[in-house]
């Protein structure tokens, strides 16, 4: 497997603002050679005091940071990149109070930073369909009183989360008002392509699953039955657990209204837990997409 990049391999790549940059420019404009004004062949060149790059033939301005997580931002250029390594360096994730002292920024800066950084990970890591075997289940997150109050809803500051994965594939999540089928079947639905096989327990939601084109099979989890052969959720359970601790041991506690960025930001981690070494590069890329 390749390596990820060391911090001193990031800051040789990534010298200061010019250099990160010249890589947006690069990234963002690939093999341009002709204005989008002038529409003569051209070469574009840095513009001094401002992070833009101009035509040589009618000045007309690209700028690299439209359109990305910083196009407003104050804060370094290097800095953001820097964040953008140590997110994808980590299993689980970066709290606040960690980039504060890393980049040496405000509080307030560092928390803005990470949900930007969050938002443009799952932007980056998309929805693509779930095909093959797909095991379905849901869960609750937060603190506050346990359980599911009346009509399915969350109860407290909990919030319910429900989650599908392709055996050997990809994970998706969804912050949900209920775990009524008003709530889930849009989703699964929407990102589960018909005849594929879900794996549930025996919640009653999921029974009709057969008449909505899907095969299912159920684990009886309240007589204690947890696998029948291929029959399970064990997959879908892990990645749960791994969640939970990765919030409880990192962040401590994330509010309902901020979760479906730490659920993009673990769901690209976990979708590309066999290449951590492609995550840097993979944000690198995208920017603006």
């Amino acid at each position: 497997m390749t390596k990820t990049l060391t911090a001193q391999q990031f800051f040789q790549q990534f010298p200061d603002d010019d250099a990160c940059l010249n890589h947006l420019f690069r990234v963002r404009f690939q093999g341009i050679s002709h204005c989008p004004k002038c529409k003569r062949e051209t070469k574009f060149h840095r513009v001094t005091g401002q992070p833009a790059f101009s035509c040589q033939w009618c000045g007309h301005h690209l700028h690299p940071m439209v359109g990305t997580p910083f196009a407003k931002s104050h804060t370094a250029l290097q800095k953001w990149f820097y964040a953008i390594y140590l997110f994808t360096t980590t299993r689980h994730g970066v709290p606040a109070k960690e980039l504060q002292r890393q980049l040496a920024v405000t509080y307030k800066t560092a928390w803005r930073m990470g949900h930007e950084i969050r938002k443009y990970m799952a932007v980056v890591d998309g929805d693509r369909p779930l095909s093959g075997t797909v095991e379905v289940d849901e869960t609750l997150i937060g603190g506050g009183q346990k359980g599911v109050g009346p009509g399915n809803r969350v109860t407290g500051n909990k919030a319910i989360v429900f989650g599908m994965i392709e055996r050997g594939g990809q994970i998706m999540t969804k912050v949900v008002a209920s775990t009524k089928r008003e709530s889930l079947f849009p989703i699964i639905d929407a990102n589960i392509v018909k005849g594929s096989t879900i794996y549930s327990d025996e919640y009653a939601t999921y029974r009709v699953l057969p008449w909505r084109g899907y095969k299912h099979e159920t684990v009886n989890h309240a007589a204690k039955e947890y696998a029948r052969g291929a029959v399970h959720t064990n997959s879908i359970e892990n990645m749960w657990g791994q969640l939970k601790r990765s919030i409880r041991g990192t962040h401590i506690n994330v509010s309902p209204k901020h979760l479906q960025k730490y659920l993009g930001e673990f769901e690209f981690r976990f979708n590309l837990r066999k290449a951590p070494h492609l995550m840097f590069d993979r944000l690198l890329m995208n920017f603006g997409k």
